[in-house]
């Protein structure tokens, strides 16, 4: 194999992985660094946010091979997927599987730095990652299980910090849901149309006529709950504004999805890197003033 030839398949590796599109890292991520610094007290230790930054990078990228594995009978009838690596053949199956694999263990090596209770919930979040593309096939609201597939860095980063999972890491987990369901089915507005040619369920298809007020809904719980876990925690006013400029966002994400068009929802479904920045830099803000 030539040099051009190995830095084809480097680049559909890449591809499959979505590292050219980083906005399911930072979706991802946010949540996990939300509860580090809560966890921390605002000063997590380095070497711990260093690990759950890159395991992030790393099951993410994993997800999304085994996402694609599993949808590669599908992807090439939607739209936006017909590209797809596995779909052109540029990567087949068997690399697929081991790149997924050899990702899923180097993720794992890094955890098992870590304490035994981080290492056990490691695994059920395996689990999550590896189960959520056959949602669709079956669950009305896949949404949801991503919620709780993309928040399980939330209760793993409470563990490995303090030992333990206290309940404001459940709650946290729970706004997370919301948030996942939010603005996975603007995502899914996208490819309501092919989803329902090939059979495939989705948040967009399921909340049908009311999908635009349900997605308001989820972001206002997303809100609550955060104001909830903000009194619990016993928070200052910087945090609330950093939850103020999420709402902000999510207003601004109203405005685009209304009319339902598929670029605008799109758009929307990026811009969520924002409502999750928002809430962080609150709490970053909040704990360099306490």
């Amino acid at each position: 194999m030539n040099i051009q030839n190995i830095i084809k398949k480097l680049d559909a590796y890449e591809r499959l992985m979505r590292l050219d599109k980083p906005i399911g890292i930072l979706l991802l991520l946010w949540p996990t660094l939300w509860a580090l610094l809560i966890a921390g007290h605002g000063k997590p230790d380095w070497i711990v946010v260093l690990i759950f930054v890159t395991g992030t990078v790393l099951m993410r990228s994993a997800g999304c091979v085994m996402n694609d594995i599993a949808d590669s009978e599908y992807d090439g009838l939607v739209e936006r997927t017909r590209h797809r690596p596995l779909v052109n053949h540029e990567v087949s199956k068997k690399e697929a599987y081991f790149l997924a694999a050899g990702l899923s263990l180097v993720a794992f090596g890094l955890v098992c730095t870590l304490n035994t209770l981080t290492i056990k919930l490691s695994m059920l979040a395996l689990f999550l990652a590896a189960s959520y593309p056959f949602t669709k096939r079956f669950f009305a609201i896949p949404q949801a299980y991503l919620g709780i597939a993309f928040g399980a860095g939330i209760p793993m980063a409470f563990a490995a910090i303090l030992g333990y999972v206290p309940p404001v890491a459940w709650l946290l987990l729970l706004a997370n849901v919301f948030w996942a369901v939010a603005y996975d089915t603007e995502y899914a507005m996208v490819d309501r149309d092919d989803d329902l040619k090939i059979g495939i369920k989705s948040s967009a298809i399921t909340f049908g006529k009311f999908d635009v007020v349900i997605v308001m809904i989820c972001y206002a719980l997303t809100l609550l709950i955060l104001v909830i876990c903000g009194i619990w925690l016993i928070m200052g006013y910087a945090y609330y504004i950093g939850l103020i400029a999420a709402a902000a966002v999510a207003i601004y994400h109203y405005y685009l999805i209304r009319a339902r068009e598929k670029t605008n929802c799109f758009k929307a479904f990026l811009h969520n890197n924002w409502f999750g920045f928002a809430v962080f830099a609150g709490l970053g803000v909040q704990y360099l003033v306490k």
